[in-house]
């Protein structure tokens, strides 16, 4: 019987079958040649790579079992004990936590950058630094980095731009073509995009890192399973469209809210004001994303009240389903930071993050204006 699916099937199996020695020894002579083991490598999770890795127009991927996984992978990719890193100061706060209290343990370094000395790291970089992390579009102020510009000043440094892009996805910007040397995302976010998937994928632009990703994801066992990637697949197909109507609810919003006499500040790089409008626009291809921070009144009963009035933004620390929510940076993401790194940053009692969804925009403005009442 010729069986052709149209999708490929679920490989829900841990271990892959050989005929003889001979096909033992054509899997490891010819790479890619067939599969012996789901941690080495599976066709769910290869597929899932293989697609992330054309839309971000890299050399080679790997699909992780989390974001933080995909994280780890790329620092690991450049470093090792000894060895210093750069990273964005207003960065999601796993990042900062994995760095602080993990690979530190491992003998690695981190320096914090401000936000505002991105194009200017003379003074941070050391003999042994080896990498720059940051955030297209950061987490949760909504800041966004000029790629092209930083990566010419890590690479002028000698060191290697890590780009985690799940704000923005590939359909928005694509950091390799800027010059960075890995883009990252939490595949759990706008990749999969239906709030049931956990993972990460790195992506990288030189091929020797590409395989290298394989063999730290393959010996730390950080391989995504195969229905977690089928899953993934699935809703990376939708990428496109979810990510433009995505984008035109929150400028909606977002200038909705700026409006609102019961918001005091709308983070949102669509708005005309926010201080990397023009390059966002630019870098952007025109669409701006998802995700928004508000700043309500520094309460937290006032936050309390906005959060048990509101009905389409469910409180849900995490972000990017086709369903809006609603996370509060302050008590989950950025929870580990000191009280001085929050403030620092603008994390205080007030800011809300939204992840405004693909419903009827109309219903989400309605719910947000009684909210606010």
């Amino acid at each position: 019987m010729d069986i052709r699916p149209k999708i490929t099937p679920i490989y829900q199996t841990s271990v892959f079958k050989f005929e003889d020695l001979n096909e033992l020894e054509s899997y490891f002579s010819e790479p890619g040649s067939r599969y012996l083991y789901s941690r080495n490598g599976n066709p769910n999770s290869d597929e899932l790579a293989d697609a992330i890795n054309r839309l971000e127009g890299g050399t080679g991927a790997i699909a992780t079992g989390s974001g933080m996984a995909a994280i780890f992978a790329a620092i690991l990719a450049y470093c090792q004990a000894g060895d210093h890193v750069l990273c964005a100061a207003d960065i999601y706060g796993g990042s900062s936590t994995l760095l602080n209290a993990e690979l530190s343990r491992m003998g690695i370094t981190v320096t914090y950058v401000p936000f505002e000395q991105f194009y200017d790291l003379q003074q941070f970089v050391r003999p042994t630094t080896r990498l720059m992390l940051a955030e297209t579009i950061s987490n949760p102020l909504l800041r966004v980095a000029d790629l092209g510009r930083l990566a010419e000043e890590c690479h002028w440094h000698g060191l290697k731009l890590v780009v985690d892009n799940t704000f923005a996805t590939p359909v928005i910007t694509r950091p390799l073509a800027l010059g960075a040397d890995i883009a990252l995302h939490s595949v759990t976010k706008y990749l999969a995009g239906h709030s049931d998937v956990t993972a990460g994928v790195v992506v990288a632009a030189d091929e020797a890192i590409a395989a290298r990703l394989k063999q730290i994801g393959v010996i730390y066992g950080l391989t995504l399973s195969p229905m977690e990637s089928w899953l993934a697949v699935r809703g990376l197909k939708t990428l496109r469209v979810r990510v433009r109507e995505h984008s035109h609810n929150a400028l909606v919003i977002a200038s909705f809210l700026a409006n609102h006499t019961g918001v005091r500040e709308v983070y949102y790089p669509g708005l005309e004001q926010h201080p990397q409008h023009a390059l966002a626009a630019k870098q952007g291809a025109g669409m701006f994303g998802g995700m928004m921070s508000i700043l309500l009144a520094d309460d937290a009963e006032a936050v309390n009240d906005f959060m048990r009035r509101v009905k389409r933004f469910p409180f849900a620390p995490s972000l990017a389903g086709v369903d809006s929510s609603l996370s509060y940076p302050l008590g989950t993401s950025h929870r580990a930071l000191t009280s001085e790194q929050q403030q620092n940053l603008g994390i205080t009692t007030g800011l809300v993050r939204l992840s405004i969804g693909i419903e009827p925009v109309e219903e989400l403005l309605a719910d947000l204006e009684q909210a606010l009442a």
